[in-house]
C-alpha cells in the first residue's frame, strides 16, 4: 500500500495526514471523524458524500485525496450544533424538508455552497442546484421550501449573527404551527 502525506485544512483546522494513495477525500474524512458525509453509491451520483472543497460543492467519494491535497474542505459538522443550528440547518427543520436523513448532509452542504454563490436564488436555481443530489423519501418540495426559506433568514442582518449561527433570543422561532414552538405546549393546529 503506497502512504503519501497530505494537508488538508478542514472546517477552519489544518491537518497533516498520512493517508493511501488509493483513498477517496470521504474515506479519510470519516477515517478522521468527519461522519457526516454519507457514502451512498461510490460514483459520484448520489451526492451524499458532498462537501465543500475550496468554495465548491464536491462529491468527496469520487474526489482522489491526492487531489484534494493542499484545499480547504468544510464538512456539515463546520454549520452548526445541535443547540445553535445555521440557518439552513434550522429551515430544513422548520420546513419539515428530511426524513431518514440520509442525504440531508449532502443537501445541506450543496444548498450552503449555492446560496454563498448565490444569496436570493429562484426556486428554479434551486432545483437546478440540487439535481446532483437524490433524495429516495421526499418529492424534493420540502426540501427546495426550505432552501428558499434559508435564503431569506440569511439575508436578514438581524437575525444572523457574524458567525452565522442564529443569535439565542431567535434560535427557537420556528415559524410552524406544532407545539414545539410554543412554551405552553399548545398549538395552532
Amino acid at each position: 500500500m503506497i502512504h503519501l502525506q497530505v494537508e488538508l485544512h478542514i472546517n477552519g483546522q489544518e491537518k497533516r495526514l498520512e493517508v493511501s494513495k488509493s483513498d477517496s477525500l470521504l474515506d479519510v474524512l470519516r477515517e478522521k471523524g468527519y461522519t457526516g458525509a454519507k457514502r451512498g453509491c461510490d460514483t459520484g451520483a448520489c451526492g451524499f458524500c458532498t462537501v465543500i472543497v475550496d468554495g465548491e460543492p464536491e462529491k468527496s467519494c469520487v474526489t482522489p485525496i491526492a487531489k484534494a491535497d493542499s484545499t480547504e474542505v468544510r464538512t456539515i459538522e463546520s454549520l452548526g450544533s445541535q443547540d445553535d443550528l445555521h440557518p439552513i440547518q434550522a429551515a430544513f427543520v422548520d420546513n419539515f424538508a428530511l426524513q431518514c436523513g440520509f442525504c440531508i448532509p449532502g443537501m445541506i452542504m450543496r444548498s450552503k455552497a449555492l446560496l454563498d454563490e448565490n444569496p436570493d436564488p429562484t426556486e428554479r436555481q434551486v432545483r437546478e442546484a440540487l439535481s446532483d443530489n437524490l433524495c429516495r423519501c421526499t418529492g424534493y418540495k420540502k426540501i427546495v421550501e426550505a432552501v428558499l426559506d434559508a435564503s431569506d433568514r440569511m439575508s436578514d442582518d438581524e437575525t444572523v449573527a457574524a458567525d452565522g449561527g442564529l443569535p439565542a433570543d431567535v434560535a427557537f422561532e420556528s415559524g410552524c404551527s406544532c407545539s414545539c414552538s410554543d412554551s405552553s405546549g399548545g398549538g395552532d393546529e
